[in-house]
Order: C-alpha cells, then sequence, then structure tokens
C-alpha cells in the first residue's frame, strides 16, 4: 500500500516538473518572438525616426530659406521706400528753395512799389496843394468856405435823397405789413363775432302801477333805507310812471338789488325782514350766476385749468363794462382774436387764448383794491399761480411792460381791434375833445406848419404847410414826424390817418 502512494506521488512529482519544463520551454519560445518583435518595431521606428528627422531638417531649412528670402525682399523694399523718401524730400527742398527765391525777389518789387508811392504820394499832395491853392485864388474863396458849401450842397442832396428813401421804404412796408395785417386780423374778425351791449350805471326795474312806489318807500321810509342799506344801491324814485330806478358805481351789487326788487314787488310783501331775506338769496342767485359765466366763458374759449377763484373773478366781469362795453364778452373776443392770430403765425394759441381771456381780470376788483386793473390783474395771476409768459401778457397789454413773447405782442394787439371795433365802446365827450385838441396841438408844434384840422371824429388830421418855408422832401419828413410824436404821445383805438398838405398859389389881376 505505501508502495502505492510513493508510487503515485513520484508520479505526480514526475509529471509536475514536466509540466513546469513545458511552460518553461514555451515561455522562452515566447519571450524569444517578443525580443524578435521588439528589436523589429525598435528597428522601424529607427527607421522612422530618421526619415521624419531628414523631413524635419528639410522643412527647417525650407522654412529658414523661405523667411531669409522674405527679410531680404522687405529690407529690399525698405530701402527702395527710404530712396524715393528721400526722393521726395529733396524735391521739396529744392521746391521751397524756389519759394524761397521767389519771394525774395517779391519782397524787392513790393518795397520798390512801396517807394514808387511814396513818391507819387508826396507828388500827388504836392499838385493838390498847388491846386488847392490855384481853386482858392480863382473861385475867391478859402478852403473852411468851400468846404461849408459844399457841405451844405450834400446836406441839401442827402435830405432830399432821404426823404424819398425814406417815403419809398414805408410806402413798400406799409403794403406788406398791412396786406398781411390785414389778412390775419380780418381772418380773426371773420371768425369771431362778438356782440356788444352798452350798459350804464343805472338800472330801471318796472312796477305793475304806481301804487307800488309807495309799498317800497314804506312807512316813513323804512323799506327804501332797508334796501339801500342791505345792497348799497341808491333807488331813485321820481316821476317816472311805473319805473324805479337803480344806481350804483358796482355793477354786482346793482344787479342784487335789481333781482331782489323784482323778487319783492312780484311776492307783494315788503317789509325790513322780508327784504333782508330776499336780498340775501338775490346775493346767492347772482353769485350762482358769477360761476356760471366764468365757467361759461372758460369752456366757449377751450381754455382749462384756471384756478376755480380765478374762474369766480372771471364771472364779476359779466357785471362790469368798460366804456359801454361788456368786459366778460371783451375778454372772451380778445381771446378767440389772440388765438386765432397765433394759430395764423403759428405760435402758443393756447397761451395766447389764456392770457386773452383773463387780461382784464383786474377790472372785476378794480371797486376793491388799489392801484389800476393791470397791477392788480398781475398781482392776481401771479397769486393763483399763473406762468410768467401769461403774466407778461396782463402787464404789457396796455405797454405797462415790455412785452416778452409774440403772444404777449397779439394779446395787446388783438385788446386794441376789440376796442377799436365799432360800436364797442363809448367814448365820454371830454375825453373825445381832449384827445382831438392834443392831436391838434401835436401837428401845429412843428415848424412850418400853417394850419391844421382833425376830421373823421379824430381818425385823419389834415395839415396845411408854408410852401415858402417847406418843399416837398421836408413834407416827407413832417408827416414820418408828426406819426411818431402821436404813436409816442396819445393813446387811441384804431389807426389816426396824417395828411400834409402843401399847396402853391399864384394870383394876379388882369387890368
Amino acid at each position: 500500500m505505501l508502495a502505492i502512494i510513493a508510487a503515485a506521488v513520484a508520479c505526480g512529482i514526475i509529471g509536475v516538473g514536466t509540466g513546469y519544463f513545458y511552460r518553461m520551454k514555451i515561455a522562452e519560445g515566447k519571450i524569444g518572438k517578443a525580443e524578435v518583435e521588439a528589436e523589429r518595431i525598435i528597428s522601424t521606428a529607427r527607421q522612422n525616426a530618421e526619415s521624419r528627422k531628414k523631413e524635419l531638417v528639410l522643412e527647417g531649412k525650407e522654412e529658414v530659406h523661405k523667411l531669409r528670402s522674405d527679410a531680404e525682399r522687405e529690407n529690399k523694399e525698405r530701402r527702395n521706400e527710404l530712396q524715393r523718401m528721400e526722393r521726395r524730400l529733396l524735391q521739396k527742398e529744392e521746391h521751397l528753395d524756389k519759394k524761397s527765391d521767389s519771394m525774395e525777389k517779391r519782397d524787392e518789387a513790393l518795397q520798390r512799389k512801396e517807394e514808387e508811392i511814396t513818391r507819387t504820394q508826396e507828388k500827388i499832395e504836392l499838385l493838390h496843394s498847388q491846386q488847392m491853392e490855384e481853386l482858392e485864388r480863382i473861385s475867391s474863396l478859402t478852403y473852411d468856405e468851400a468846404k461849408e458849401l459844399l457841405l451844405n450842397n450834400v446836406k441839401t442832396e442827402v435830405k432830399h435823397e432821404t426823404a424819398m428813401l425814406i417815403k419809398s421804404l414805408e410806402e413798400q412796408a406799409k403794403e406788406e405789413a398791412e396786406g398781411k395785417a390785414r389778412e390775419i386780423i380780418s381772418t380773426a374778425i371773420q371768425r369771431c363775432a362778438a356782440d356788444h351791449v352798452a350798459e350804464t350805471t343805472v338800472s330801471v326795474v318796472a312796477l305793475p302801477n304806481d301804487e307800488m312806489k309807495g309799498r317800497i318807500i314804506g312807512r316813513e321810509g323804512r323799506n327804501i333805507r332797508a334796501i339801500e342799506t342791505l345792497t348799497g344801491v341808491d333807488l331813485i324814485i321820481d316821476d317816472t310812471p311805473e319805473a324805479v330806478i337803480l344806481s350804483c358805481f358796482d355793477p354786482i351789487r346793482r344787479e342784487v338789488a335789481r333781482i331782489a326788487l323784482e323778487k319783492l314787488i312780484a311776492d307783494g310783501r315788503i317789509h325790513p325782514a322780508r327784504i333782508e331775506e330776499m336780498v340775501e338769496k338775490a346775493r346767492k342767485e347772482v353769485n350762482q350766476k358769477i360761476r356760471e359765466a366764468g365757467e361759461q366763458a372758460t369752456y366757449e374759449t377751450g381754455v382749462h385749468g384756471l384756478h376755480p377763484e380765478l374762474v369766480k373773478i372771471l364771472g364779476r366781469l359779466r357785471y362790469r363794462t368798460s366804456y359801454g362795453q361788456n368786459v366778460l364778452r371783451h375778454s372772451i373776443e380778445v381771446s378767440q382774436l389772440a388765438g386765432v392770430m397765433a394759430a395764423e403765425l403759428g405760435v402758443d394759441e393756447n397761451l395766447a387764448k389764456r392770457a386773452g381771456l383773463i387780461h382784464d381780470i383786474g377790472k372785476a376788483l378794480d371797486h376793491e383794491m388799489e392801484g389800476t386793473h393791470v397791477s392788480i390783474g398781475t398781482e392776481v395771476a401771479k397769486k393763483y399761480g399763473e406762468s410768467k409768459l401769461v403774466v407778461n401778457c396782463i402787464a404789457s397789454h396796455h405797454g405797462d411792460e415790455e412785452p416778452k413773447s409774440v403772444e404777449a405782442v397779439l394779446v395787446s394787439a388783438a385788446d386794441a381791434v376789440s376796442a377799436a371795433r365799432p360800436g364797442a365802446r363809448r367814448e365820454t365827450l371830454e375825453n373825445y375833445l381832449k384827445r382831438l385838441t392834443k392831436l391838434e396841438e401835436i401837428a401845429e408844434s412843428f415848424d412850418g406848419v400853417e394850419d391844421c384840422f382833425a376830421i373823421q371824429a379824430g381818425r385823419e388830421i389834415r395839415v396845411m404847410v408854408k410852401p415858402e418855408k417847406l418843399d416837398e422832401a421836408d413834407c416827407v419828413l413832417l408827416v414820418h414826424n408828426i406819426v411818431k410824436r402821436i404813436e409816442a404821445e396819445l393813446e387811441y383805438p384804431g389807426q389816426i390817418k396824417v395828411v400834409v398838405i402843401r399847396e402853391t398859389r399864384m394870383i394876379d389881376y388882369a387890368k
């Protein structure tokens, strides 16, 4: 049994050894093949590296050759460019040298000419002095006398030519300006036709019968005293049949009294307590009408954004008149006229309409505040946040300030157009006569005027001059100077035509 195990172990050992040697043999064969393959790969790599090295060397040589060629070409081009620049500089130097020589020659020529001119001037001065002496000897006049005579002649000629030029330019300017102004203003007037109602400082209240007068007066005059005390209006009860006259400078008070009296007459109960109640109702009614009138004016003119207090003050102008012209209707018309003219001229239409509507706002308060309606209106506009341009339009529409915008000039023109419209205003006889007298005094103040007459209700003045003192050129200057004086010293609606008449009459008698 042991023998068998030993034999098996021996066989196993032999088998293992045989296998080991076999595997060793196989591994040695593979290693040999691998070494051969490695040698082959190394050999191939060496060959490839050698060929690549040669290629790189060749490429490097070619690159070096190319760089050298480029560098040589660039250097050559630079040398050529430098040579061209050198030639150009040489040419410029030669040109400058030639110019310098030419300038030197020119300076020499100019110097010679200056010397010749100096010599010529000396000769001219000598000849001039000789001629002057000869002229003085021939004319028997000294230099100063001849100069004065010549200046007088030139002055006369220049005066005549100036007069003719002024006349020509004035005619041309008037034709162009009148045409354009007539077109703009006529367009504005055609598009804005406002009604004018003449009002006075009294109101008449109709009575159903004359017995009502006694009831208005009341026992011992208590009713009439109550009405006058509460309204501030004078009641005039005279022999006028079925009528009572209310007199007051304040149109709002007069309107309150009129409404209250009409309500009392319609009611029939007239006593102090009822009078006080009706006056209060009338006052509220008038205030409501004032507010509605202001709102209607802003709506009619398209002016929005006014302060509510300004709208109320504007509405008070409904009961204010100027020379018989209703101031609220006048303000609306000025706003519309100024807006139309602004649109025609391409300026701010809204500004012109706004300023035109409130330009006379001060007239609503001139019974309560001191100052002119212009200064009052300016302060009120500032107080309620109007712009500087609107304030300037108000301040300048009667010339108290210089206008700072085209719109201010248009408001002033629209105000004059509205006031001068036929039937718009009513002047007092005293002011009318004063203006005519002043107009004639201005014309008579000029030298050479023989007589003058204001005609056409002060719209034209005819001036007769002395023909022996003034010639035609003097008449042109005279009419121009009269116009300037009238514009500077008189205030008038519309325009005044000045006519200067120069007439020469030769009279003799056949005997």
